[in-house]
């Protein structure tokens, strides 16, 4: 009997050797020590045996159980090693798979690309409520009581609000100014900071208008700011984003909240100022609108302004990201048509 349970030892390990997953490995265990297992029978079959027998075989089996037993769980632990290394093999030969991968939308990375900008000439970044009130989308920057962009043909105003005034009549904020006000009182100067973000307008769309847009804005506080200066920052700013040297012109613009107010233009990149839709036939965008901060602004902000000057500009997001890009249609930009987006 000794021989036998050496011989069933020698099948048993060749066995364990063979098996290559973890259900293999069970049916051989099984086989061996099972309740029908081949050692079980032997161990049942010692009540039949005299003592000295029972001692022998006993200590055989047992000495060939622990072997097998040390085998088995060295095995299972090389198979469970194989599975987990088969996670990070692939059949090259397979064709792969084309996935769908989000991107950043063009007009977000202009908008990372101008703060990195801005942050590099020392400017804060502050961003502002989307909905705002009548106090400080109007009367906090200089416009009259009877001025055209109150009224709902421009401003989407919250329902509900129609017949209040000033902090308590509230809108969709039509343009992104009345950050600055919400900025410089809770600040000292001199400083400089930017506000990016989406603005609303009640209009007509076309290819280079829409209802919702960005805009990009910032604003320079200091004792003396020549108009010079702001023209270079200006220029500086276009030649960073767009990697290569624009063409710009500045003429004069009335906005109520500055005094002097001025344009900024820049030359078509689309058509290359020879006119086409995004231009108007003219060649030229209108990009920065802005101006020297208007007094009335200044003291709306509790700052006085016979000490300090302020200076703004104000970038039209959508439309600089169409020069970067050749786009001659701004509504693209909200249409959710992949083919479009995933090119960025």
């Amino acid at each position: 009997m000794i021989n036998e349970i050496s011989q069933i030892s020698q099948t048993a390990l060749s066995d364990i050797e063979k098996a290559n997953t973890l259900e293999l490995l069970k049916e051989t265990e099984t086989r061996f020590f099972g309740k029908k297992g081949e050692f079980t029978s032997i161990l049942k079959g010692l009540k039949d045996l005299s003592v000295e027998e029972k001692k022998n075989i006993g200590q055989a089996v047992n000495k060939s159980k622990s072997q097998l037993q040390e085998a088995l769980n060295q095995k299972r632990e090389d198979i469970l090693a194989q599975e987990e290394s088969n996670k990070f093999l692939f059949d090259t030969s397979i064709p792969g798979e084309d996935t769908n991968r989000g991107t950043i939308h063009p007009i977000i990375q202009t908008m990372y690309d101008l703060n990195d900008a801005f942050a590099s000439l020392g400017f804060d970044v502050y961003d502002g409520p989307e909905i705002s009130s009548e106090l400080y989308a109007f009367d906090n920057l200089n416009f009259d009581d009877d001025h055209p962009a109150r009224e709902s043909m421009d401003t989407y105003w919250v329902s509900g609000t129609e017949d209040k005034k000033a902090s308590e009549r509230m809108c969709l904020r039509p343009h992104l100014t009345g950050g600055s006000i919400r900025y410089m009182q809770n600040n000292k100067p001199p400083f400089r900071f930017v506000y990016p973000g989406r603005v609303f307008r009640n209009e007509s769309t076309d290819a280079g208008h829409e209802r919702a847009f960005f805009q990009y804005e910032a604003l320079i506080v200091d004792k003396e700011i020549p108009f010079s200066s702001v023209q270079l920052m200006v220029n500086t700013i276009l030649e960073k984003v767009f990697g290569q040297k624009v063409k710009t012109r500045m003429r004069t613009g009335f906005f109520p909240f500055t005094e002097p107010g001025y344009e900024i233009d820049m030359q078509c990149l689309v058509c290359g100022g020879k006119g086409c839709s995004v231009c108007g036939q003219t060649g030229w965008v209108e990009l920065m609108p802005g101006g020297a901060t208007h007094p009335n602004v200044f003291k709306s902000a509790n700052i006085d302004p016979t000490k300090w000057q302020g200076m703004y500009i104000n970038i039209g997001l959508d439309r600089l990201v169409m020069m970067k890009y050749g786009i001659k249609d701004i509504r693209l930009f909200h249409s959710t048509d992949l083919r479009f987006l995933t090119q960025f």
